[in-house]
């Protein structure tokens, strides 16, 4: 780690200046770096890429595999500024930039790209080694708190105040999720304060409240309770019953279907898994439709998806299943004879439907597949796997140069876009970098050349 010490009446100077050692900040350090600028990279924690390893933990996903079309879909309402990012460091790039590491890949059999051992460390170990070697110097423990009256960065640092005076600047400050990993958002107003159109952070990729279960009937009843509830700006009440999350809090619906349809008709359907929480759900299949579930909850204080239990097997056969005569069996085991229903599943029937409901064939057969589940509350920003929200694309200029800043660059997840997890996120965190860091040199060089005519 570099110290740097500045006293007030003299700011340290430097070329360029990256704040944030994320993958937008380290990408955007080694673009410029290979431009042959002096860079100084700046963060507020002890070490380097703290949420980049969390990430790999689980084994590391890089980016993923689908066509170039299919994959600028997944950035939704952003796609149009994404896109072209991702033409010049899309999917190809980011294993041909791993590859140039000594680290191999491959692709899962979701399309997923992981590195070959799955682990994030040895990459971001060789990654490191190339930025020293390409000279860049890293400042850990520096946090940056915005620009003094002359313009200078600041920061708190181990040895006091510290100001720095950069001739260029890539931001890449991350959102606001996991703020212990650095990610607090901090920035956010004093960007807001620069007179730059900065939308308010909020969570993407996100785990759900329901709404409080066993306090009203389900259907139209429920809804027309839950409207008279933000009518009068009361929070519904949320969470499973304590029967349900004694015994299923933590544990998985596996091979499910999700479909949602919010209010803008925008549609949403995808097989896969998600997870049972003490007060709602999250997981994969959770997050791919986060987004439509969070802007519905905002527009109109809940959302209501639809879950197949059994995605295998036809309305038809379910309903001739659950009408097929028992004898002296339970239910609970003549579903479980019939159709492999238990556990979970079965839980989440008798949790919805209560008992009646559940006695009843053709209401049961009709919840088995399309069960109406009601979220009231996206999980606290802090627990989301990433945030929408940020700088507005319409305050940078098409290098991601902020328009009231001139040589003042942003990247990352600090800028207003969102994507699903399965590498998306990841490849548009570098593409931004590396557009922030191919912005801020050319514009360095530009300011040169006027100063040299």
């Amino acid at each position: 780690m570099n110290t740097l010490i500045s006293s007030e009446s003299a700011p340290f100077t430097c070329e360029a200046a990256v704040i944030g050692a994320g993958p937008a900040g380290l990408m955007a350090a080694e673009t410029l770096a290979q431009a042959g600028l002096a860079v100084h990279l700046f963060d507020a924690m002890p070490t380097v890429g703290r949420k980049f390893l969390l990430a790999g933990k689980g084994g590391l996903n890089l980016t993923h595999a689908e066509p170039q079309d299919a994959f600028a879909t997944r950035y939704g309402e952003r796609q149009a500024w994404i896109a072209p990012l991702l033409e010049h460091f899309g999917a190809p790039q980011v294993r041909a930039w791993a590859h140039g590491l000594g680290i191999d890949t491959f692709v899962g059999t979701s399309g997923r790209v992981f590195p070959a051992d799955l682990k994030a460390a040895p990459l971001l170990r060789a990654w490191l080694q190339r930025l020293r070697g390409l000279g860049v110097r890293f400042h850990m423990r520096h946090r940056w708190t915005g620009w003094d009256d002359s313009g200078a960065l600041q920061f708190t640092a181990p040895a006091g105040s510290v100001r720095v005076t950069a001739r260029t600047t890539v931001l890449a400050l991350g959102g606001a999720s996991w703020a212990r990993l650095g990610s607090d958002g901090a920035w956010a107003p004093w960007l807001a304060a620069r007179a730059i159109a900065v939308s308010a952070l909020r969570p993407a990729n996100c785990g759900f409240d329901v709404f409080g279960q066993g306090l009203e009937p389900a259907g139209e009843t429920r809804r027309a309770f839950l409207k008279e509830l933000v009518g009068q700006g009361m929070a519904p009440a949320v969470g499973w019953t304590p029967h349900f999350t004694e015994r299923f809090a933590g544990q998985p619906f596996k091979s499910v279907a999700l479909a949602f349809t919010d209010s803008a008709g925008r549609h949403f359907s995808r097989r896969g898994e998600f997870v049972a929480t003490a007060t709602g759900v999250e997981g994969s299949l959770i997050y791919a439709v986060s987004a439509l579930l969070r802007d519905e909850i905002e527009a109109h204080g809940s959302a209501t998806f639809a879950l197949d239990l059994l995605p295998d097997h036809s309305p038809e056969r379910v309903l001739a299943e659950v009408r097929h005569p028992r004898g002296t069996r339970s239910l609970s085991s003549h579903l479980k004879s019939r159709l492999g229903l238990d556990g979970i599943k079965m839980a989440i029937l008798y949790e919805q439907l209560g008992k009646e409901g559940v006695a009843d064939a053709a209401r049961l057969a009709a919840a088995i597949k399309a069960l109406p589940v009601t979220v009231v509350a996206a999980r606290p920003l802090d627990e989301a796997i990433s945030t929408a929200g940020g700088v507005a694309f319409e305050a940078l200029d098409e290098q991601l140069m902020l328009d009231a800043l001139p040589g003042v660059f942003c990247a990352g997840e600090m800028i207003d876009w969102e994507a699903p997890t399965g590498g998306y996120l990841l490849t548009a965190c570098m593409a931004t970098g590396w557009k922030a860091g191919q912005g801020a040199a050319h514009w360095l060089q530009a300011q040169r050349g006027a100063g040299d005519a």
